[in-house]
């Protein structure tokens, strides 16, 4: 039976898909098989042997110590685009709200004194304060296509906005999902030479912390506005108080409050609310469990941001999973010793992703622990599984 360990509350929907027979799921196992997380960090949590899997039932994997992970053969799982339409939507009310000036107009009503007589007329006369500004027309600069920010182009554009799009490892199934009137940057800096809204869709990384520099703002348009829905880090606070002080920037609108934007009239900071809806809950908690189940009970990689992606059909067969060092001759080492040992591969798949490689082998007969012993001590070798 696999143990598995949940951090945080994790839909049930998501849970209801692990087999009763099979799994045991709570939040309090010592030697689990896996562990699935949302928002715990867990950076300083001490791993156990029987670790096999980690699955975040999100995008973003920064409160996982992924390198960790990988020194011990461990694949990080996460479920990219499964919050894509919760994310797409909050930053469709973030580029109205900071078009028509929304959370001014609601702080200068909730500040209205009188009666309904001296509350219309005041209406009447600070309304031309919050004029705003239709998108029709307006370009939209999106930086970074996964799932979330070519969802968010193609919003944009059905709503009549002209929208540059810019990523540099755009994939060739986002790519097609892209609507054809967006049109192609190539580089970050155009986009922002270019676009009067400027929405970041990236993960946090040496790459991509604090994109938006002071250096590459002075190529901005007056007035823009600047949406980050993406990481804290990927906009540096500092520089955006300074440009929106400044003139330079002309609204700020985040998921990420911080203390050198608080308070600031052209700031619109919003709780962490990117993913909170029960649906991307749901879609998140549903995706990790499966993949996690794919992996424990056939070896299979789908969606870790650590392990290449690896899918070997079932065949009659016994399977070995063998995680290891990307260096020559591993798979023929492998088929070396499981020939010697009288086994006859039915099916093999070998992939790569950096310094780690994995392989699936089907082969005719089950694995005696010998033989399973051999293929460990082979130098690279990291982790050995038969299922």
């Amino acid at each position: 039976m696999f143990k598995i360990l949940t951090l945080n509350n994790i839909s049930s929907r998501g849970l209801s898909q692990f087999d009763a027979d099979q799994y045991q799921v709570g939040n309090e196992s010592t030697e689990p098989d896996a562990i699935l997380v949302r928002s715990q960090v867990m950076h300083e949590m001490a791993f156990p042997a029987s670790l096999k899997a980690v699955g975040r039932a999100g995008a973003g994997v920064n409160n996982i110590p992924v390198a960790r992970l990988s020194a011990a053969a461990v694949p990080v799982f996460n479920t990219p685009g499964a919050n894509a339409n919760a994310v797409k939507e909050l930053v469709l009310v973030g580029l109205l709200m900071a078009s028509r000036n929304i959370p001014q107009a609601l702080r200068f009503v909730d500040g209205l004194t009188g009666d309904d007589a001296a509350m219309h007329k005041a209406v009447e006369s600070g309304k031309k304060q919050f004029v705003g500004t239709e998108l029709p027309g307006r370009t939209l600069g999106v930086v970074g296509l996964g799932a979330i920010g070519v969802k968010v182009a193609n919003a944009a554009h059905a709503l009549g906005m002209r929208v540059i799009g810019f990523d540099p490892k755009v994939t060739v199934e986002n790519a097609w999902q892209l609507s054809a009137g967006v049109e192609q940057a190539r580089s970050v800096e155009e986009v922002i030479a270019r676009a009067d809204y400027l929405s970041f869709h990236v993960p946090l990384n040496d790459h991509t912390r604090n994109m938006l520099s002071a250096e590459r703002l002075k190529v901005a348009r007056p007035g823009l506005i600047v949406l980050n829905f993406s990481r804290e880090g990927v906009v540096e606070a500092a520089v955006v108080r300074e440009a929106l002080d400044e003139g330079k920037v002309a609204g700020y609108v985040c998921d990420f409050p911080s203390v050198a934007l608080q308070g600031h009239p052209r700031v619109i900071a919003l709780p962490h609310l990117g993913a909170s809806t029960n649906e991307a809950e749901e879609n998140c908690a549903v995706m990790v469990v499966q993949q996690v189940r794919d992996y424990l009970e056939n070896g299979n990689i789908r969606n870790s941001v650590n392990f290449p992606e690896a899918i070997l059909p079932r065949t009659e067969g016994f399977r070995i999973c063998i995680a290891n060092a990307n260096v020559p001759n591993m798979l023929g080492q492998i088929s070396s010793t499981l020939a010697g040992s009288g086994l006859n591969i039915l099916d093999m798949l070998n992939k790569s992703k950096g310094e780690l490689a994995y392989t699936l082998v089907d082969v005719d007969r089950a694995v005696t622990a010998p033989v399973l012993d051999q293929l460990r001590a082979i130098e690279g070798v990291l982790t050995v599984r038969a299922l």
